[in-house]
């Protein structure tokens, strides 16, 4: 397929380009030791436009497709996955719901200060009891009069301690299962809403994730999103069509680490002559690029689908599964290209390695990708 874009994606392209090369990766190590993404770049991230790519032209975003978008988060992974992740979840999982689902009312109330960076977006289903088995959730939202009080916690949050606006998944009505779960917009300042413990991870430094909790936390009834009932089918399509996206930042970091290896290779002098000469090394160079361009087919092509409208639910989990396979498969032979040097803190190839490590958890694991496709083979085949 063709990676032609237009010339408005290109140009916005080069200048994320740019910016993350003189301005981002110069500071990734800071990031990485003080696990703080400076105030100034997030500050230059909303003059460049980062925080708008998922919003529509007329509530002040970007407006971009999911194509274009891939292009921009493939340029936004080559840098610390730290960053990268914040930038990844407002666009994708923090804000999607809102953009799709959202009332008019809704739209012109949050998207114009998301769009901005002013109100940073997170999404929260995560719970203690509900991981991978997502309708076993706890937390409950009960009607009284015109608001919603909502009781409970959540866990592994991206983004809550910067977070302004929450995607909520609560239970409404316990005796319908999955289909009585409704998805509620939370503000950081309801009545009732507290943030807990950040955790403490083993990558992805610059990027927060932290426990929430809910007491007696009042949310209006017009902050439901969508339909009361449908938050199970909602938190689904949240996150397939945000999948596209995941995959296009692994695709950067892979690049990344592609560039940084053949420079490596080329540079490294053993047995008198440069490492790339030895035929395991020059091997372990073409896998990474063959996975690279593999990997660049497959998100573009899954991206495309996404704009024609297609159901994709098979797609973007295929695409998931298969970025973080290579991810952590690129991660892992470019540690080994650099030997010593790729094991110590010095230089950002163990980096690149433990951040690789998450993508195959968050998000939906692996295993639960590999469960959604075969449950659509099944209706495929019947």
């Amino acid at each position: 397929m063709s990676f032609t874009f237009s010339s408005e994606i290109e140009e916005l392209r080069k200048a994320v380009r740019s910016f993350i090369s003189e301005k981002v990766d110069p500071v990734a190590d800071q990031i990485e030791r003080e696990d703080h993404i400076p105030d100034q770049i997030l500050d230059m991230c909303k003059e460049v436009g980062l925080f708008g790519l998922s919003i529509p032209e007329q509530y002040g975003g970007l407006g971009i497709d999911m194509f274009g978008k891939c292009a921009i988060f493939e340029e936004v992974g080559k840098t610390s996955n730290g960053f990268t992740t914040v930038i990844g979840c407002h666009n994708g999982i923090g804000s999607v719901g809102i953009v799709e689902m959202g009332t008019e009312e809704q739209k012109r109330k949050y998207l114009p200060r998301m769009a901005t960076g002013e109100m940073i977006g997170a999404f929260a289903l995560t719970e203690p009891s509900a991981g991978s088995n997502a309708t076993n959730l706890k937390t409950r939202a009960v009607r009284k009069t015109d608001k919603f009080i909502l009781n409970g916690s959540k866990h592994y949050i991206t983004n809550a301690p910067i977070a302004g606006i929450f995607t909520v998944m609560a239970v409404t009505d316990p005796s319908k299962g999955a289909k009585g779960i409704t998805s509620f917009l939370v503000e950081k300042d309801f009545p009732g809403f507290q943030i807990g413990k950040i955790e403490e991870k083993m990558g992805l430094r610059g990027s927060h994730s932290a426990e929430i909790f809910f007491e007696d936390c009042e949310v209006p009834v017009e902050n439901v999103l969508g339909h009361e009932g449908m938050g199970y089918t909602n938190a689904l399509k949240i996150l397939a069509n945000g999948r596209a996206g995941l995959a296009a930042r692994n695709l950067g970091s892979c690049q990344k680490l592609l560039d940084m290896s053949m420079k490596y290779a080329m540079e490294r002098i053993q047995f008198d002559k440069p490492i790339f000469e030895q035929q395991i090394i020059q091997h372990y160079l073409a896998e990474i690029a063959l996975d690279c361009e593999t990997l660049r087919a497959f998100t573009y092509h899954v991206a495309s689908l996404v704009d024609q409208g297609k159901n994709v639910i098979k797609e973007a989990a295929m695409v998931k599964l298969f970025a973080s396979e290579v991810y952590n498969r690129v991660a892992d032979k470019a540690v080994q290209i650099h030997g010593g040097i790729g094991y110590i803190k010095e230089y950002p190839i163990e980096r690149y390695y433990r951040d690789a490590r998450i993508t195959k958890i968050y998000e939906g694991t692996s295993e639960i990708q590999k469960n959604i496709i075969a449950g659509r083979l099944r209706k495929e085949y019947s």
